[in-house]
């Protein structure tokens, strides 16, 4: 079966189990692999070059804005370049730590330097490993197994040098890697350009609330929480959850994280069967409701813009009933901060729901927050309508990725390699 793509390649399928011209090696037979020069809690400053862990590198592959407080000096930064180099354009680097097999490749606006042990480092690739294929390799079922099965560690599971060196991968020709990667990167870029496009319409509407309602606060009347919305909270209530895909997704905090208010529906990993979708939850969210995360990472806040799914016992669903969901939305992201001073403290961060609903609301005219609908509404519904597509295109470069790797899915360019 043969289709064409955007990138002229000509995609068919071999149903063979070992795919034809490729080679085993193993992984540090085609890149240096290492570390970075270890950096003495004493050289961290307040401001400089920024330092990254595993957590700053899982930001920049979703596509986060970097929160990191962590620097060292220009000057220590030059020392180290010039004595051990530092990361530079078509670098990668791999989550070691924790959290693992997250790759992110360098590009040339970066200059950072990052913590030894938390990122392996790969540099210096030859003409047998292509670099975005390595990326693309570790992204799919096949690197995702190969490096669960060379972790090490019981309490907290880590990559090491030695392992990924050791490392066996399957590689076609140079020329096949550029042509897999090509095909996958056109599919990722598309999905880039949806997602900046959101987030452009996500400042699009907290520009407009703040000029339309933030230097009124003071001249409105104020209402507590409880009496402009309904509540469902599903604490206490642990479903059976599926390991297969179902239409009823249960969300949790993670899929709330991010830059714009869509729910994240491509992280989530939990899913209950449609009975259990209508028995076991107290209720279920409503378009337009507002999802709040109340224990672990709180204060995290998204909106409900799909038919079908229920929230996990750390989210709970505003249902305004008295005041507009979009004006709610956007103060509640306005007062974040405010919200997360709410933590009761304990073994993790929390917040108790009646604490969340005795905060005190400005209200805005009916007919402004009427108006106010009127451009959210249209803004919101282009953001969902990308969101889809989103989906659509993230779901068929998995299918690719898959099938790439493997080598059941071959490419033939028509062109110049």
């Amino acid at each position: 079966m043969k289709s064409e793509n955007a990138n002229n390649a000509t995609v068919t399928v071999d149903h063979k189990n070992i795919p034809k011209g490729w080679k085993k090696v193993k992984l540090g037979e085609g890149v240096d692999i290492g570390s970075s020069k270890r950096i003495f809690y004493k050289e961290y400053v307040n401001k400089g070059i920024p330092f990254y862990r595993s957590k700053e590198i899982i930001e920049k592959y979703i596509g986060k804005n970097i929160s990191t407080d962590l620097f060292i000096t220009e000057e220590k930064f030059d020392e180290i370049k010039e004595k051990f180099g530092a990361p530079k354009k078509g670098d990668l680097l791999l989550t070691s730590v924790g959290t693992l097999g997250i790759p992110y490749v360098v590009n040339q606006y970066d200059k950072f330097y990052f913590k030894d042990g938390n990122l392996t480092w790969f540099k210096n690739f030859n003409k047998n490993l292509y670099n975005i294929f390595l990326y693309y390799w570790i992204l799919s079922p096949i690197g995702r197994n190969e490096l669960e099965m060379s972790s090490i560690g019981s309490t907290q599971a880590a990559l090491t040098i030695k392992g990924l060196k050791n490392l066996e991968i399957h590689l076609p020709s140079l020329s096949e890697q550029k042509v897999i990667a090509s095909v996958l990167s056109s599919l990722d870029d598309k999905i880039d350009l949806l997602h900046r496009q959101n987030k452009t319409l996500e400042a699009m509407a907290e520009t407009l609330f703040r000029q339309w309602f933030v230097e009124d606060f003071d001249r409105m009347e104020f209402e507590p929480l409880k009496l402009l919305v309904s509540v469902i909270d599903n604490r206490g209530k642990t479903p059976p959850y599926q390991n297969i895909l179902t239409e009823y997704p249960v969300i949790e905090v993670n899929a709330l994280v991010g830059d714009t208010r869509i729910v994240n529906y491509s992280v989530i990993r939990k899913y209950v069967l449609e009975g259990t979708f209508k028995t076991w939850f107290r209720g279920h969210p409503k378009k337009f409701d507002i999802l709040l995360s109340t224990v672990g990472s709180i204060g995290e806040i998204s909106m409900f813009l799909i038919e079908k799914g229920s929230i996990a016992q750390n989210v709970v669903a505003l249902s305004p009933s008295a005041i507009s969901p979009f004006y709610l939305y956007q103060f509640l992201k306005f007062s974040q901060k405010q919200i997360m001073q709410l933590d009761i403290g304990g073994v993790q961060p929390s917040i108790k729901i009646p604490h969340l609903l005795s905060m005190l609301i400005p209200i805005p005219t009916k007919e402004k927050q009427k108006i106010f609908d009127g451009q959210l509404i249209k803004i919101t519904s282009k953001m969902e309508l990308n969101y889809k597509q989103i989906r659509t295109l993230e779901k068929l470069r998995d299918t690719l990725l898959s099938k790439l790797m493997s080598g059941e899915v071959r490419v033939d360019y028509n062109g110049s390699p």
